[in-house]
């Protein structure tokens, strides 16, 4: 990424890097804030590819499947890379489209990934079988080597628990108890909720502890919501106060080709015409 950002003028590309670095601060806990950030470094680099990949994932991960497969595509076409095909597959299934995602499950781009990708083009693969009805399908699908190894790798978690979910959504209960029980074993980073599937199938029920009278005079834990949600109001506020600055630090001469069939000029806002006309 640092090698493609050195490719623009060093302002711009600051400009883009601290909107990336946002995104990637974002996208888990914020999506929809870090799709804003990313909808400006594309305005302003749209022709590096870390920028496409970047607005590719924060799309995905707002549920925008179109717009996160068209920025994909576009990464992958300058990089010539396949690194993106199985969340290209996994956008294609949240289009509803299951049965295109198990054609790029076959196409030779999946032997050109490395074993993470694989097992990730394994689980989408699963996951549209899983959508088309065909359970029994999804399970066989997800039979592998690498489910069937001791040895932890960062997809083993996943792996295991997409079994167990396929098993149990099969109706075959204690093998899907098993192998929640193996996910959690191997998930080390609480990347599954297995340990909150594993109690629900023992019949466990987690309750709240109870809220301090001394901390809070309305027991039933209430007294406060007015506060809680004038803090949000707040939050958002400054939220949004950040990406406006942010935008308004986008209007920056453009670096892009017009000539090229994805160049797309910013619009001119009403308030900038008429302060420059005045300039004039």
């Amino acid at each position: 990424m640092r090698q493609e950002l050195l490719s623009l003028p060093k302002g711009l590309a600051e400009e883009v890097s601290k909107n990336l670095v946002m995104v990637a601060r974002l996208i888990d806990e914020d999506p929809e804030q870090a799709y804003a950030y990313s909808r400006i470094a594309l305005r302003l680099a749209s022709r590096v590819a870390a920028v496409r990949e970047a607005a590719g994932f924060a799309a995905y991960a707002t549920q925008k499947y179109s717009e996160a497969l068209a920025e994909f595509r576009a990464a992958k076409r300058m990089t010539g890379s396949v690194e993106l095909w199985p969340v290209m597959a996994d956008c294609e299934r949240g289009l509803g489209r299951p049965e295109r995602a198990l054609a790029m499950a076959g196409e030779p781009e999946v032997q050109k990934l490395d074993k993470a990708g694989q097992v990730e083009m394994r689980l989408v693969a699963a996951g549209a079988r899983r959508d088309q009805g065909q359970l029994e399908a999804a399970i066989v699908t997800l039979q592998s080597p690498e489910l069937a190894s001791n040895a932890v790798q960062p997809w083993t978690a996943r792996l295991r628990y997409a079994y167990a979910d396929a098993l149990l959504a099969a109706g075959r209960e204690d093998e899907a108890r098993e192998w929640f029980g193996k996910a959690l074993e191997a998930d080390k980073d609480g990347a599954t909720d297995a340990s909150d599937r594993l109690a629900e199938l023992d019949g466990v029920e987690f309750v709240d502890a109870a809220i301090d009278p001394a901390d809070d005079e309305d027991r039933d834990g209430t007294q406060n919501l007015v506060d809680l949600e004038d803090d949000d109001e707040d939050e958002d506020d400054e939220d949004a106060a950040e990406i406006a600055a942010a935008e308004r630090a986008t209007d920056v001469t453009e670096y892009y080709d017009e000539d090229d069939e994805e160049y797309e000029p910013l619009e001119q806002s009403a308030a900038d015409a008429e302060v420059r006309g005045d300039k004039a």
